[in-house]
C-alpha cells in the first residue's frame, strides 16, 4: 500500500485481475531504495522499512518509469505565468505552541527563501481571494491527500496551473509543529513549509541527499532568517523562473517580521525597550476615528476618548487591534477616517489598507496611486470639516480629494501651507471633535478654529503636555519617582490644560511580568470596547485573565 500511496507500485485491482507480482514488487522497492538513498537491493529489509516509516511529504515520488511516462503526455503547467504571488493562512493550529503571528512569520520566511534568488514576488493578503492559500488539516479534508495523525505524511502542496487548487498547501494539524524548539519529536515549520512552498511553484521531489526538495523529512535546516537555499535547489528553481535582478519592495520589505525567540509566542506582551515613551517623542500619525484620538508611533498607539480621557499610559499594539496589517509593518506614514462611509485608511510608503472597524477590507493593500497621488506615499491625511475634503501632506506639498467622488480636485498638488501660521511640512493632521482642526510637527501642534485659514493665537504648544498628560519631559531623576514624576505606591490623577484626564498607579515593588501582562491585557480590552458587544467582551477579558 505505501509504494502505491507515493507512486512506485501501481495499485492492484483484483477486479480486473492486475495483481501485484514479486517482481514488480522487488522493483518497485529497488526503485524506492534508489530514490532515498539506499542500496537498491530490492529487498524489504530494515533500513528500508525504517526509511519508510520517516515523517515525509504526501506527494509520490515516483521513480523514472513513472516519470518517462508522464514525460510522454502532454505537460501539465509547472510554474506561474505571473510574478506577484498573494497568499494568506487560511485556517492556523489548533493545538500548537505556536502563535498566529509566529504562523504567518514564518510562512513569510519561508517564501522569501524563494523570492530571494527569483523573480517571484509574495504577499501577504486578509481577504478571501489568495494565489496560494494555506491550511492546517486533519485526516480526510477534501484532497486526495488524507492526512494520518502524528508521523507519516505531515504536509503537502498543489503543483501551479489552471485548477482552483493550484498553489495551495496543506499543514497536518495533528503533527506538534515546532520552531527553534529542543524537542527531537517535533515538527519544525519553517523547515517543512520551504519544501512545501517550493512545490507550490512547481517543484518536484528529487533524490539529491542536500536538497531541500527530498520527500522525506530532515529536520530543522536552520535559522530563517539565516537559511539559504543548496545549490542544487537554486539552480533547478533558476531554470525555471530564472535568476532575481533586482530586489522588489513588495516582496523584501525593509523591515521583515520579527520572530520570536520562544516558540511560544501567545503572549504579545511588548517588550519594554521596544515601547516609547508618549512624552518624549514624536508620532508617525495622529487620527480622530469614531470621534476619539489616536497616536500612533512605531509598532504602537495611544488612545483618547470622546470625553477625553487618555485610555492608558501605556499604548496598545497595532496589529492586535487592527487585524490585517502586516507583520513587518512597524509604523504607519498617516491614518484618516473618510467621512463618505466611515471606514479607516493607513497608509505606509507606496501602499495603504481600508479597514470597516478592526477588520481590514478584502483586496488590501493597494498603491496609493488610487488617489492619484504619486509614488512615494504621504506625511500626514485628514479631512476638513469645513469644505468636507481630504487634504493629503508630502513634503511641501498639498492635495485636496473628494472622498465621495473618489477624484482628485484639479489644480492639485499646491504649494503649503493653506493656513497661515502652520508649518510647511507636517508630521500629521486630524479634525476634532471641537470642531478644530489640529497640525503636527516634531513635538508640537498648531490650532485651526473650524473655518478659520489662520493658526489660531498662542501657538504651537506641546503635544505631550496638552494631548498626552506629560509634564516636563522624563530625566534620570523622574525614574526614581514613577514614569510621569508621581511618588512611587501614589495614586495620581492627572488633567491636562485642556481638560484631558488619566487615572493611574504606581507601584512601591519592581512590576512583576505577570502585572504587565495584566497590564497590556487590560489596555487591549478598553480599547475593545466601542466596537464589539458586551458577549464578546465577556469572553475576551475571560482569555486574557487566563
Amino acid at each position: 500500500e505505501w509504494l502505491s500511496r507515493f507512486g512506485y507500485l501501481p495499485p492492484a485491482d483484483p477486479a480486473t485481475g492486475q495483481l501485484q507480482t514479486q517482481e514488480e514488487l522487488s522493483k518497485a522497492i529497488a526503485a524506492m531504495q534508489q530514490f532515498g538513498g539506499l542500496e537498491a537491493t530490492g529487498i524489504l529489509d530494515e533500513a528500508t522499512l525504517a526509511l519508510m516509516r520517516t515523517p515525509r511529504c504526501s506527494l509520490p515520488a515516483p521513480p523514472a518509469a513513472a516519470q518517462a511516462r508522464r514525460r510522454r503526455q502532454a505537460a501539465a503547467p509547472t510554474k506561474w505565468n505571473k510574478r506577484n504571488l498573494s497568499w494568506r493562512v487560511r485556517t492556523f493550529p489548533r493545538d500548537s505552541p505556536l502563535g498566529r503571528d509566529t504562523v504567518r512569520a514564518l510562512m513569510y520566511y519561508a517564501l522569501k527563501v524563494w523570492s530571494d534568488i527569483t523573480p517571484l514576488n509574495f504577499h501577504e493578503v486578509a481577504g478571501s481571494t489568495a494565489d496560494i492559500q494555506i491550511d492546517f488539516s486533519r485526516a480526510d479534508h477534501g484532497d486526495s491527500y488524507p492526512f494520518d495523525g502524528p508521523g507519516g505524511t505531515v504536509a503537502h502542496a498543489f503543483f501551479p496551473g489552471n485548477h482552483h487548487t493550484a498553489g495551495d498547501t496543506h499543514f497536518d494539524d495533528d503533527e506538534a509543529w515546532t520552531f527553534r524548539s529542543a524537542d527531537a519529536h517535533g515538527m519544525d515549520l519553517f523547515a517543512v513549509a520551504v519544501h512545501e512552498f517550493g512545490h507550490a511553484i512547481g517543484l518536484s521531489h528529487v533524490a539529491t541527499a542536500r536538497s531541500v526538495m527530498r520527500p522525506y523529512y530532515q529536520g530543522p535546516v536552520g535559522d530563517p532568517l539565516r537559511y539559504g537555499l543548496p545549490y542544487e535547489d537554486r539552480v533547478r528553481v533558476w531554470q525555471r523562473y530564472g535568476v532575481r535582478e533586482f530586489v522588489s519592495p513588495t516582496a523584501q520589505p525593509e523591515d521583515p517580521p520579527l520572530l520570536p525567540e520562544p516558540p511560544n509566542n501567545r503572549s504579545s506582551i511588548p517588550s519594554l525597550k521596544d515601547v516609547p515613551h508618549r512624552c518624549n517623542t514624536h508620532f508617525d500619525a495622529v487620527a480622530q476615528i469614531r470621534g476619539e484620538a489616536f497616536f500612533f508611533k512605531g509598532k504602537y498607539f495611544w488612545r483618547l476618548t470622546r470625553d477625553r480621557h487618555l485610555v492608558s499610559l501605556q499604548p496598545a499594539q497595532m496589529h492586535r487591534f487592527w487585524r490585517g496589517l502586516p507583520l513587518h509593518l512597524d509604523s504607519v506614514d498617516a491614518v484618516y477616517e473618510r467621512t463618505s462611509d466611515h471606514k479607516i485608511v493607513f497608509f505606509k510608503g507606496d501602499r495603504y489598507w481600508v479597514f470597516k472597524d478592526n477588520n481590514v477590507e478584502e483586496g488590501y493593500p493597494r498603491p496609493v496611486s488610487d488617489f492619484s497621488l504619486p509614488p512615494g506615499g504621504v506625511d500626514a491625511a485628514f479631512s476638513w470639516a469645513h469644505n468636507d475634503r481630504t487634504y493629503f501632506f508630502k513634503d511641501q506639498l498639498y492635495w485636496r480629494y473628494d472622498d465621495h467622488t473618489r477624484r482628485m480636485d484639479p489644480g492639485y498638488p499646491a504649494q503649503s501651507p493653506l493656513w497661515k501660521g502652520v508649518p510647511s511640512a507636517l508630521d500629521d493632521a486630524m479634525r476634532w471633535s471641537d470642531g478644530a482642526s489640529y497640525f503636527f510637527r516634531g513635538r508640537e501642534y498648531w490650532k485651526v478654529l473650524d473655518g478659520e485659514l489662520e493658526a489660531a493665537p498662542g501657538y504651537p504648544q506641546s503635544t505631550a503636555r496638552d494631548w498626552l498628560v506629560c509634564g516636563d519631559p522624563p530625566d534620570d531623576s523622574s525614574e526614581a519617582a514613577g514614569a510621569d514624576g508621581a511618588p512611587p505606591g501614589q495614586h495620581e490623577q492627572s488633567r491636562s490644560g485642556d481638560g484631558y484626564e488619566v487615572c493611574s498607579c504606581t507601584s512601591l515593588a519592581s512590576p512583576l511580568p505577570v502585572a504587565s501582562g495584566l497590564l497590556v491585557a487590560a489596555t487591549t480590552l478598553l480599547l475593545l470596547l466601542p466596537l464589539f458587544p458586551p458577549s464578546v467582551l465577556w469572553t475576551v477579558a475571560w482569555a486574557l485573565a487566563l
